[in-house]
């Protein structure tokens, strides 16, 4: 059945309106750190919400799937972007190198762990994962990348890649990055770091042992996190 995405928006409004819980949106803000209004409506209800725009708003074409995920990431209110990348999600078919460039847009745009860590991990991580060579020139780019969302991207994109992880580019990037002050970076190689370690717990501790000096303190504590849980560090 054919669809406009005037009807997929109106939808997705309409169904986070009768879910919303006005006593949760301000403290939603609050804890987003941002000036988009919220719905308060938190993940179960909006996971709810996706099972019926996946039945009724179905993609026929590539053009069609960017479109829809750029007419929901457009709407007012964040719970409507966190839609937009549950919609991004859902669609095997269309989770492919073809759309990096829409991926990349939403993350530039997306400015924030929230938005970010969902499309580089869950989006584009999957993407990664399937077409080493389409994504790898991409994620070159972002670790080099004048913004700091992408370079954050490029760093937690194998987070659940596990034994497939490239190890060589993931230890590049982390040494690309180490140097730098920013919370989120810090943050980002910690936890990539220990999202590799649990499946090479040997190459991890060599390069946390190796870098230590150089490592932030918040990067070597969050990277070494599981293998400290374990006695090995």
């Amino acid at each position: 059945m054919a669809w406009t995405n005037a009807q997929l928006t109106d939808a997705v409004a309409k169904g986070l309106g009768k879910l919303r819980v006005r006593a949760d949106a301000a403290p939603m803000q609050r804890y987003m750190k941002t000036e988009q209004p919220f719905y308060g409506v938190k993940k179960p209800g909006r996971v709810v919400l996706m099972r019926d725009v996946k039945k009724r708003f179905v993609p026929t074409s590539r053009r069609q799937y960017e479109s829809a995920v750029r007419a929901l990431w457009k709407q007012p209110h964040r719970e409507e972007r966190y839609v937009a990348l549950l919609y991004a999600r859902a669609f095997d078919d269309f989770v492919a190198a073809e759309s990096i460039p829409l991926f990349e847009t939403l993350m530039v745009q997306g400015a924030w762990w929230d938005l970010v860590d969902e499309l580089a991990v869950q989006v584009v991580g999957r993407v990664w994962l399937r077409d080493r060579a389409a994504v790898e020139p991409w994620a070159d780019r972002w670790i080099a990348s004048d913004d700091m969302w992408l370079r954050r991207a490029a760093i937690i994109g194998q987070v659940k890649h596990k034994g497939e992880t490239d190890e060589g580019r993931l230890f590049s990037f982390c040494r690309a990055r180490m140097h730098e002050k920013e919370f989120f970076i810090r943050k980002g190689i910690g936890w990539a770091l220990r999202a590799y370690s649990y499946d090479a717990p040997d190459a991890v501790i060599a390069f946390l042992r190796a870098h230590e000096g150089e490592l932030s303190p918040l990067s070597f504590r969050e990277g070494a996190k599981g293998m400290v849980r374990e006695g090995r560090m």
